[in-house]
Order: C-alpha cells, then sequence, then structure tokens
C-alpha cells in the first residue's frame, strides 16, 4: 500500500473516532481525505474520464445525501463525507462501498440501540453507564460505518501498477487471474 492510501485510511480512522467522541466530522478532515483521492489520481496517472467518472459518483452522492440530511436522516458532516468516499470508490466500486456502508451503518445503529436499552434498564449494572457515550439521545455516529467504506473504497483503487490494492498482503495469484477474468468480460 502506497503512501497516500496508508495517509487515507489513517484519516478515515481519525474521523471515525472524532464521530464517536463528539459526533462532529471535522470539515478539514474530510477535506484532507477527499484532496488525498486528487493526489492519488494525479500519481497515477489517472485519465480525465477516469477523474470525471469519480467526481460525478462524488457528486451524486452529495446530492444524495444532502436530501438525507434534509430530512434529518443525517448529519451535515456524513453527508461531506459520503461525497469524499464515492469519489474515492467512483463508479466502478460504488455498489460494493455502498454495500459495506449499509451493513456497517446497520450495525452501528442496532449497537446504538442495543446500548440504549441497556442503559435504560441498567442492564449490566455499571458496564451500560460506561457506554452512555453511545447512548441514542446523542445520534448515531454514522461517520463510522462511511470510513470502513471508505477504506474498502480506498484499498480498491488501482495502484501506480495498475493492480488493485484490496490484499493488504500483496496481489495472490487468485486475485490476478479474477482482475484478469474481469478484463476478458469487459473486452467480449
Amino acid at each position: 500500500m502506497d503512501l497516500i492510501k496508508a495517509a487515507a485510511c489513517v484519516t478515515l480512522a481519525m474521523l471515525a473516532l472524532s464521530d464517536l467522541r463528539s459526533r462532529r466530522l471535522p470539515n478539514l478532515g474530510v477535506a484532507g481525505f477527499a484532496a488525498l483521492y486528487i493526489i492519488e489520481a494525479v500519481i497515477t496517472g489517472s485519465t480525465r474520464a477516469s477523474f470525471e467518472a469519480h467526481a460525478a459518483a462524488g457528486a451524486l452522492s452529495l446530492a444524495a445525501a444532502a436530501l438525507l440530511f434534509r430530512f434529518g436522516w443525517l448529519g451535515g458532516g456524513d453527508a461531506k463525507l459520503a461525497a469524499a468516499v464515492f469519489l474515492w470508490s467512483g463508479p466502478a466500486y460504488a455498489t460494493l462501498v455502498l454495500l459495506v456502508v449499509s451493513v456497517c451503518g446497520s450495525f452501528v445503529g442496532i449497537s446504538v440501540l442495543a446500548v440504549g436499552l441497556m442503559v435504560r434498564r441498567d442492564v449490566l449494572g455499571g458496564v451500560a453507564k460506561r457506554l452512555a457515550w453511545v447512548a441514542p439521545k446523542r445520534g448515531v455516529p454514522y461517520g463510522v460505518a462511511l470510513a470502513l467504506g471508505g477504506i474498502v473504497a480506498v484499498l480498491l483503487q488501482p495502484g501506480s501498477d495498475h493492480h488493485a490494492t484490496l490484499a493488504l498482503l500483496g496481489p495472490s495469484p487468485i486475485h490476478q487471474t479474477g482482475f484478469a477474468l474481469f478484463d476478458h468480460a469487459r473486452l467480449a
């Protein structure tokens, strides 16, 4: 994994922790994460068409998230982070990233509800009170799910050698075969 992708993953981890602690996603962190995509695209020699497709995915995500924000279903920082995550994913991986965000968001939401029930019923004694920072009255830290989806989007991006870096230990023969089959299917 190259330095830009590592920095993007660390930025996402910091944003997730910020959302857990304060239910805030700092604009500077979100903007930095988006800027890292632009730097990565320039370094890897991304084509103009590819960059425009990624920008369109980010813009569409921002429009959808802004609508959710308007209805009070999503926070403003979440809307901006969603746009940055889908900027990284582009249209090629948008469905997979959306699936990851949705599944992780469901787990985060269920966890918040479960903690809320434990705090209200004083289940497990003092343990529930220690989990009050996750209580539903503070809102759902959906930035955590977006950060996990963002990490997937970052790791799926081809590097300068044009191989996806999802396999953290390096590309395996099975991984390379999968991409060869995908490329063959596109040519047919």
